[in-house]
C-alpha cells in the first residue's frame, strides 16, 4: 500500500496535483524548481517494491543493480538539484551509487544476522563455501571473511572509477558525491580488521567524519 501510494504521488505531482501531505507538498516544489525527472522517482519506488521479496541478492552483479536503481537515482536527482548536466558527473553517480549500495549491505550485515536475514550476493558465499547460517551465527572463520573482503572490493573499485572522472567533473557537483567520505571511511576500517564483518570498531562511529566532510567540502573534492 506504502509503494502504491508513492507512485499514485509521483504521477500527481508530474500533474501539478500533488496528495495533501508534507513530504509530497515539498517534492513537488522540488520538481517544479528543478526539474527533476521522473523516471529516477518512479525506478526508486519499483526497485524498493522489490524488498518485499525479502531475499538474498543472487549475485553481485544483482545487488548493483539493485543499488543503481535505488542510490544512484537518488544521486541523479541531487544533480539535479545542483543544476549539473555532464556526462561525466553521470557516471561517477552511477559508481558512488553502486559502491553505496555494496556497503549499506555489509554494514548491515551484523544487524541482519541477528534477525536471521542474510541478503549478501550468494555466487560469492557459494564460492568461499560460507553459507547463511555462518553469517547468522556470526561467524569469523576465513571463508566469511573471505566473502565480505570479495564484496568490499569490489565497492573499493567503483569508488576508484568514480575518482577517474575527477577532472572530468565540475566542481560543483562535489556536494553530491560527499557521500564518498563515509563510504571510504567503512571500506579503510572493514579492512583493518581483516574484514571481519562482526568486528565491534565497526559499529561505532567515526568522529572525525564531520571533520573529513568538511575538508572535502571546502575542497569541492570526492
Amino acid at each position: 500500500m506504502r509503494m502504491q501510494f508513492w507512485k499514485s504521488a509521483i504521477e500527481e505531482i508530474y500533474r501539478d496535483e500533488p496528495p495533501n501531505q508534507p513530504v509530497s507538498a515539498e517534492l513537488w516544489r522540488a520538481v517544479r524548481k528543478h526539474y527533476l525527472t521522473k523516471r529516477w522517482l518512479l525506478r526508486i519506488i519499483a526497485e524498493r517494491e522489490k524488498d518485499l521479496e525479502d531475499r538474498a541478492f543472487r549475485n553481485l552483479q544483482e545487488l548493483e543493480m539493485y543499488s543503481e536503481n535505488t542510490q544512484s537515482s537518488l544521486i541523479y536527482l541531487l544533480l539535479a538539484c545542483l543544476g549539473i548536466k555532464n556526462v561525466h558527473a553521470d557516471h561517477v553517480a552511477s559508481h558512488i551509487g553502486k559502491a553505496q549500495g555494496i556497503v549499506t549491505c555489509l554494514r548491515a550485515t551484523p544487524y541482519n544476522s541477528r534477525r536471521r536475514k542474510v541478503y549478501l550476493p550468494m555466487d560469492v558465499c557459494m564460492l568461499h563455501g560460507a553459507s547463511q547460517e555462518d553469517f547468522i551465527r556470526g561467524s569469523r572463520e576465513q571463508n566469511v571473511r573471505d566473502v565480505v573482503y570479495d564484496i568490499a572490493s569490489q565497492a573499493h573499485v567503483h569508488l576508484q572509477h568514480a575518482r577517474s572522472f575527477s577532472k572530468s567533473v565540475p566542481a560543483a557537483a562535489a556536494p553530491a558525491f560527499l557521500q564518498t567520505v563515509v563510504l571510504e571511511d567503512y571500506l579503510q576500517r572493514v579492512r583493518r580488521v581483516d574484514f571481519d564483518v562482526f568486528h565491534q570498531s565497526l559499529q561505532t562511529r567515526n568522529p572525525l567524519l564531520p571533520i573529513q566532510l568538511y575538508l572535502r567540502s571546502w575542497r569541492k573534492t570526492y
